[in-house]
């Protein structure tokens, strides 16, 4: 089994070390790392995939993990991907090779996107005139049909399922983190989901509309 854990832990030489040998004592085995954001007391949040065998609990891993001082679990959950940031660029290379075919290009964004971002699925949303459906990946939710008369969202930001009645609840199982961003200068929106989170930080929001500001200079 593999698990996606988001990790906070001292920013000091060192302290990914071990980590890795705390997990590895447990039969864990570390398989990617993602530097998430930086606190401004010193900590780091990583998002760490392991390889846990099969007849072991996933709570040894949080257990093995917070013996280390100053060393917090934030989540965990199952995760069947990689840590594939460098993937991201190769997406937008094939996206912007596609920029005058925009479905296409939309589709091939769905195609890489949850992978990069470590999210579980992806979908895009076209606000004019009405706000439909468009494009999204294979393990997004299924499209309700429901139409909205204007655009949910104008600046990259975490939905709030509780609070946002346009949200379909099939968006929302497992307790899924949900953020969105327009794609600058379109009249298209990004939505991505986290079944199980964890929460997007204010770093991968930043890193979500940098995205969508250079995939809207490709469809302009």
């Amino acid at each position: 089994m593999s698990y996606l854990m988001r990790v906070r832990m001292p920013d000091a030489p060192g302290s990914l070390g071990l980590l890795a040998v705390a997990l590895g004592n447990v039969g864990a085995n570390i398989i990617g790392v993602d530097i998430v954001g930086h606190d401004a007391d010193g900590v780091v949040v990583d998002d760490i995939i392991v390889q846990l065998p099969s007849q072991h609990l996933p709570d040894a891993l949080i257990t093995a993990s917070q013996e280390i001082a100053g060393v917090y679990v934030d989540s965990i959950r199952p995760y069947s991907g990689t840590v594939d940031r460098r993937g991201q660029v190769q997406m937008l290379a094939a996206v912007a090779s596609r920029r005058h075919d925009v479905n296409q290009a939309l589709d091939i964004m769905m195609d890489g996107l949850p992978k990069s971002m470590t999210a579980g699925w992806a979908i895009v949303l076209r606000s004019e005139p009405t706000t439909t459906r468009v494009a999204a990946s294979a393990a997004a939710p299924a499209d309700n049909g429901k139409v909205l008369d204007s655009a949910p969202v104008t600046e990259t930001r975490v939905l709030n399922p509780e609070r946002e009645e346009w949200i379909p609840d099939n968006w929302t199982v497992m307790d899924s983190s949900l953020a969105a961003t327009p794609i600058k200068g379109t009249d298209l929106l990004l939505v991505i989901g986290r079944p199980g989170g964890p929460d997007f930080l204010l770093s991968e929001l930043e890193g979500l509309e940098q995205l969508s500001t250079i995939v809207g200079a490709f469809f302009n």
